[in-house]
């Protein structure tokens, strides 16, 4: 019985995982697409976009009428005592009597309205939230642009894995043909044993990397997975085809576009550091100005020997008033002096930070753009040298079976084929990778 209990439990167990199992299929848009939605980093970035507003309407508030209410209670188990003439209570002149003054019980209940009418850093700080909102709102497209370019880039490493396997299997089944009927023919003895040994060695060493590359492919799937935000154990389709996606970012017109810095997001970063440092010395400038704030207060005070202050019969005594706070600002040792200071300095660091940031966004899209040049050249030249590779492989494959070659000179030729293959497997992920790079670095986030 405990048997049957443990086997449905598994059962339903192994039931709701399938449940809970998602499919996907994506084509490289569809992906990109997704993980601006879902990826986690994305997803917490929005995030920060919203935690933003609400501090930009913290900083406003902060200015606004606030109105702050209050109970409180006091119970005077010993009551201060006084002294007083006693002659004042019909005793003796020169002699003191001693007077308790007050209330066993004292409960006081309390309004008051406050207004900022005016604060120099307040006006700053209302500024300030803007740039803190902007600065997140930036922080937000530059992640999506990081998301884009990692998707591309483990997008192709899927790609590239599965192209990797059908050509590592095409080569295993190829060779494994070879192998068998040279062992047939050095059976007959017409051959050495030695081209057998050989034929071996290729193909375990082609089975070691097919073996490595399935691997490679499913942490590349995983990888994927992840930076789409979707569950691992959820299944993952990929609709696009290597050489397809390669053929489609084939864009030398793309090295030809203007570079402008400023569409450059780390560039609107910096320039966002230097208005946040521009209104950091602001704000300790406005510390100079005098601050002008007003209050009014309202409220009842109850006394009595006893605690009856919600009994019908109980007495309030109402007070009202109203306030004005004026703080000036005269003499602080130059300590505001040195703070204002303190912010010019880390302004002018701002702005050399930003100066610097320029140089190395123009440097940085000369390398990508050079890169790219270089990929799409070494994509049409490993494309050439596969198709060579194949050829001289085919006919030395031809000349080793008719005898007309030894092992080495096909093997050496197969070694050549399987590094041409490779070549412009890489090639063309270096394509679509480098074009996804010379695109963040021109400012493109389509």
């Amino acid at each position: 019985m405990k048997k049957l209990s443990l086997f449905l439990l598994l059962a339903c167990l192994g039931m709701q995982a399938q449940e809970t199992k998602k499919s996907y299929s994506f084509s490289l848009q569809q992906a990109i697409e997704h993980a601006l939605q879902y990826n986690y980093a994305a997803k917490n970035s929005g995030l920060d976009i919203e935690a933003a507003k609400k501090k930009k309407w913290e900083t406003t508030a902060s200015g606004l009428p606030q109105i702050n209410a209050g109970l409180d209670y006091q119970n005077n188990f010993v009551i201060q005592q006084s002294v007083i003439p006693a002659e004042f209570l019909g005793g003796e002149p020169g002699e003191f009597a001693e007077v308790a003054f007050g209330t066993r019980h004292t409960m006081l209940a309390r309004t008051t309205l406050s207004q900022l009418i005016f604060d120099g850093s307040y006006i700053v700080a209302l500024q300030a939230s803007k740039t803190y909102l902007s600065f997140y709102e930036t922080s937000k497209k530059k992640t999506d642009i990081d998301v884009r370019e990692m998707i591309f880039n483990s997008y192709g490493n899927v790609l590239l894995a599965e192209e990797n396997i059908k050509i590592l299997e095409k080569n295993k089944t190829t060779l494994e043909k070879t192998l068998f009927d040279t062992e047939q023919t050095y059976k007959n003895g017409l051959i050495e044993e030695e081209n057998v040994e050989q034929l071996k060695i290729t193909l375990s060493s082609i089975n070691s990397s097919l073996n490595y590359t399935k691997r490679l492919k499913d942490i590349s799937y995983n990888m994927l997975k992840i930076n789409l935000g979707i569950e691992l154990n959820d299944q993952l389709t990929l609709t696009d085809q290597l050489e397809s996606l390669t053929t489609s970012n084939l864009d030398l017109a793309l090295t030809g576009s203007t570079f402008e810095v400023q569409n450059n997001i780390n560039y609107q970063l910096s320039t966002n550091f230097v208005e946040q440092r521009t209104l950091e010395m602001k704000l300790e400038k406005s510390k100079f100005l005098p601050s002008l704030a007003a209050s009014v207060n309202f409220g009842y005070n109850a006394f009595g020997d006893q605690f009856q202050f919600f009994t019908p019969n109980q007495k309030w005594l109402n007070y009202s008033n109203l306030g004005m706070s004026l703080n000036v600002p005269i003499f602080s040792s130059f300590g505001k002096t040195a703070k204002v200071q303190q912010a010019k300095i880390a302004l002018e660091q701002a702005k050399t930070q930003l100066t610097e940031t320029e140089q190395k966004l123009k440097l940085n899209y000369q390398n990508a753009k050079s890169d790219y040049e270089y990929s799409v050249e070494q994509y049409f030249s490993s494309k050439e040298n596969l198709s060579l590779a194949e050829r001289i492989e085919k006919k030395q494959q031809v000349k080793f079976t008719e005898g007309l070659s030894t092992s080495f000179d096909f093997t050496d030729a197969q070694r050549q084929l399987y590094s041409a293959q490779q070549s412009y497997l890489q090639s063309m992920i270096d394509v679509v990778n480098k074009k996804a790079a010379l695109e963040k670095a021109i400012g493109q986030t389509k």
